[in-house]
């Protein structure tokens, strides 16, 4: 299962926007055959794993991070593969989440004669597809917030100063971020300040590239601006203002498309900004902002995950928080559950969620 869970991490960014999967077919105690989604290969990871085994197929154990899918799709359903192979046992992580499938997949394996055994790295399973499970489930993108901070959580020395936070093995894990990501979120106050890129420079092939999303409520994104240049239309802008108007006509001729939303406290709303988003089959979205687009995430509970990289420093209260969170935000008791804490360098990074995908789903199904 180990072995079929890295295969399924080979789809990250080239799977979208299906799940990642990885399979390994074993015969005797040996691998037999082995095989990865990718979504412009089109065949599914056990379909490959199968035409390698080829006849030792017969009477082998399949495992996979994903239960097969029993529909018609973009290709047959792998459940027919499966049986029509002769394999005696499927070995599968976790059922999946799209409702198709669902448990489906596994009956139709039972009826046929295969043995069925499930839950073996689940936790690992899960976490590699919660992008996919949020975006089925709900059709929002599944987000993260993440941001480079001091241990007194402060993000820049002052408004508006672009400030070194982080060392090179940290700057290099959010690239990697950026890559596992569909989108990438930030503000105004952020392209002001910083004139960024927020491009994935890993190097590393994925499907779709990398969309660049701007809250900009009264379209002052510098026509100059590095995001503008060269136009490659990866920049959506949301804004309050009229998507026709003078400065929102000459953004799009310079590559970017204008989206008008409604406002809420001054800004676009982030609700209807992740609902459009999750409307264009992005699955991940990824928050690189400032204090106050942070602020406004957080409470407005749009935050599935955080990833803050720390650094052994402090700036004082002079510097740039890391939120601006609004009054009685302590009494809501919104917690992260913190699930890892990784080095990186001098710097150290402390990985948590703020609720469980998979059973916040449940909850909403018994209600």
């Amino acid at each position: 299962m180990d072995r079929a869970l890295a295969l399924a991490n080979r789809g990250l960014a080239v799977a979208h926007p299906n799940p990642r999967v990885g399979a390994v077919i074993v015969k005797d105690g040996k691998v037999a055959g082995e095989g990865f989604h990718t979504y412009e290969g089109l065949k599914h990871a056990e379909r490959i794993a199968l035409e390698r085994a080829g006849a030792k197929a017969r009477g082998a154990t399949l495992y996979l991070n994903l239960e097969p899918c029993c529909h018609f799709g973009r290709t047959g359903p792998c459940t027919d593969a499966i049986v029509a192979a002769g394999i005696a046992r499927v070995v599968a992580a976790m059922k999946d989440p799209n409702r198709l499938v669902a448990g489906h997949g596994f009956r139709q394996l039972k009826r046929a004669g295969v043995r069925i055994d499930v839950g073996v790295r689940e936790a690992q399973a899960r976490r590699l597809n919660e992008n996919f499970a949020t975006w089925i489930w709900s059709r929002r993108p599944f987000v993260t917030l993440k941001s480079a901070t001091t241990l007194d959580g402060r993000i820049a020395e002052r408004p508006g100063v672009p400030t070194a936070i982080t060392g090179p093995a940290a700057l290099a894990a959010v690239q990697k971020l950026r890559h596992a990501a569909d989108a990438i979120l930030t503000g105004i106050g952020t392209v002001l300040a910083d004139d960024p890129l927020l491009t994935d420079r890993t190097g590393l092939p994925r499907r779709r590239r990398l969309l660049r999303v701007v809250m900009d409520s009264r379209l002052r994104t510098p026509l100059k601006s590095r995001l503008l240049r060269p136009a490659r239309k990866d920049v959506l802008v949301f804004t309050s203002q009229s998507a026709n108007s003078a400065k929102a006509l000459a953004l799009a001729k310079k590559g970017a498309e204008v989206v008008q939303v409604r406002s809420q406290r001054g800004r676009p709303d982030l609700n209807e900004i992740i609902r459009e988003l999750g409307r264009r089959e992005i699955l991940s979205v990824l928050i690189e902002a400032g204090p106050g687009v942070n602020g406004a995430a957080l409470e407005a509970g749009i935050v599935d995950k955080m990833i803050l990289f720390y650094a052994p420093k402090f700036i004082g209260e002079r510097g740039v928080p890391l939120a601006i969170l609004p009054a009685g935000w302590s009494r809501r008791k919104r917690e992260l559950r913190v699930e890892r804490v990784e080095q990186y360098g001098e710097d150290f990074a402390v990985e948590g969620y703020f609720h469980d995908v998979y059973r916040n789903h449940r909850a909403r199904r018994k209600n």
